[in-house]
C-alpha cells in the first residue's frame, strides 16, 4: 500500500507525469530538427539558434499537462494495486474523461507520429540519396 500521505501522493504522481512527458517530448523535439537537419538542410540550421527556446517549449508543454490535476482538470491518485501514485485513470467527471483524451492525443499519439514521420521521412531520404548516387 502507500505509506504516506495525499500531498505526497499528488508530488509523486506530479514529478513522474512531468518528467515522464518532458522526456517524450523532447525525444519528439530532437527527432524533429533531426529530420529538418538531414531532410531539409536550409531549414536545418535555423533550430541551432533556437535550442534554449525549443528546450523551454518543452518544458512548458510538460508543466502544463502535468500541473493540469492540480488545477482539477483531471486527478492524482493511488495505482490500482495501491502501491505508488499517478494519474487516476478511472474518470470521475466529464472534465476528468476530457483531460484523459488530451494526454492520450497530444502527449501520446502525436509525440509517437512526429517521431515516426520524422524518422520514416529520414530513411526515405537517405534511400533516394543512395538510389541517385548508384545511378551515378
Amino acid at each position: 500500500r502507500w505509506l504516506f500521505d495525499q500531498a505526497v501522493c499528488t508530488l509523486y504522481a506530479f514529478c513522474g507525469v512531468l518528467f515522464g512527458l518532458s522526456s517524450l517530448a523532447s525525444l519528439t523535439v530532437l527527432s524533429t530538427v533531426c529530420c529538418l537537419k538531414v531532410c531539409y538542410p536550409a531549414y536545418g540550421r535555423c533550430w541551432d539558434v533556437h535550442a534554449a527556446g525549443l528546450l523551454l517549449a518543452v518544458w512548458a508543454y510538460a508543466l502544463a499537462f502535468s500541473a493540469a490535476p492540480l488545477a482539477r482538470w483531471g486527478s492524482y491518485g493511488p495505482e490500482p494495486y495501491g502501491t505508488a501514485c499517478c494519474i487516476t485513470w478511472e474518470p470521475s467527471s466529464r472534465e476528468a474523461t476530457l483531460y484523459i483524451l488530451a494526454l492520450l492525443i497530444c502527449c501520446y499519439l502525436l509525440p509517437c507520429l512526429l517521431i515516426l514521420a520524422s524518422y520514416a521521412l529520414i530513411l526515405w531520404t537517405v534511400w533516394a540519396s543512395r538510389r541517385a548516387l548508384r545511378r551515378h
